[in-house]
């Protein structure tokens, strides 16, 4: 008797699943929540720096002022405010609302763009501000 199984995946993954929104924001999620992890190290270096003395902290601030600091606060930026709105997604669907299909796809599309908008917001308020 020929294994059957030989020719199938053992588990199903991307061959199998069609990548819909849910799915999609569901792994942005998590990376977000990896990033702010990584991002709050930095907020942590910045306020060693602070505590260090004069000198390290023009350092570190002269960094985080850097074309690459600032995107890379810009990235974290959008990485708190994503993860937040898709954590108060998912506090909505503990409550047990929300679960529609075609209103899951909607919402997916709306924390998205107002991520972005408020990410832009901030950036703007805080460039004014300065």
């Amino acid at each position: 008797m020929a294994n059957v199984t030989n020719n199938r995946p053992l588990s199903p993954h991307l061959q199998v699943y069609k990548l819909i929104p849910t799915m999609l924001m569901s792994i942005v999620h998590r990376i977000t929540g990896g990033a702010l992890y990584f991002g709050t190290l930095l907020v942590v270096w910045w306020l060693v720096a602070a505590a260090s003395g004069e000198a390290y902290f023009e350092w570190a601030n002269w960094f985080m002022g850097t074309m690459i600091g600032r995107l890379i606060l810009f990235g974290y930026t959008w990485a708190l405010i994503h993860h937040m709105l898709g954590g108060l997604r998912h506090f909505m669907w503990d409550l047990g609302y929300g679960f529609e299909k075609h209103f899951t796809t909607k919402l997916v599309k709306v924390s998205t763009v107002i991520s972005i908008c408020l990410t832009v917001l901030v950036w703007v308020i805080g460039l004014l501000i300065r």
